[in-house]
């Protein structure tokens, strides 16, 4: 691992995530709103995340829209795979796009792209993240589901 990744780890306090990579939650919006499903959530949450190029985001999906905010490091590719099946893969950095919002509903995964990377990037999402409305899926679910991805499936599952 990049030592400078080390160091935000420390610096920030970052935990492990069930995806891949480290975060730490920063906002938890005191402000409730209830979602076009019924459930009552912060209005938004924001964390810092943290990727290495030995630790992938694995595909997974949030009911809420959730927008990526480039901070610092290497490029890191978000790939998307959206209901429809449209695949599309965004790259983030300083050269690159500087932020993207992934729609709720569709599954993405995330990499860093440059040997011994890393990324730091900010995660918003609104209305705002619980664990609930989290689906980490399985490499043989998403297959069977998108099976003109399975490459892309098997690299970003585990």
């Amino acid at each position: 691992m990049h030592p400078k990744a080390h160091r935000l780890i420390d610096e920030f306090r970052l935990q492990p995530h069930p995806e891949g990579g480290w975060y730490r939650e920063t906002y938890r919006s005191p402000d409730r709103v209830t979602t076009a499903r019924g459930t009552v959530r912060s209005a938004t949450t924001s964390i810092y995340f943290l990727l290495t190029s030995d630790r992938f985001s694995a595909f997974h999906r949030l009911e809420s829209d959730e927008t990526w905010h480039f901070y610092r490091g290497d490029d890191v590719t978000v790939e998307l795979i959206a209901p429809s099946g449209i695949h599309e893969a965004r790259r983030l950095g300083a050269a690159e796009m500087l932020q993207t919002t992934i729609p709720g509903a569709t599954y993405f995964a995330a990499h860093v792209d440059a040997p011994d990377g890393y990324a730091l990037v900010g995660c918003d999402v609104a209305p705002g993240f619980e664990f609930a409305d989290f689906q980490l899926t399985t490499r043989s679910m998403l297959t069977a589901a998108y099976p003109q991805y399975g490459p892309l499936i098997a690299r970003y599952t585990r």
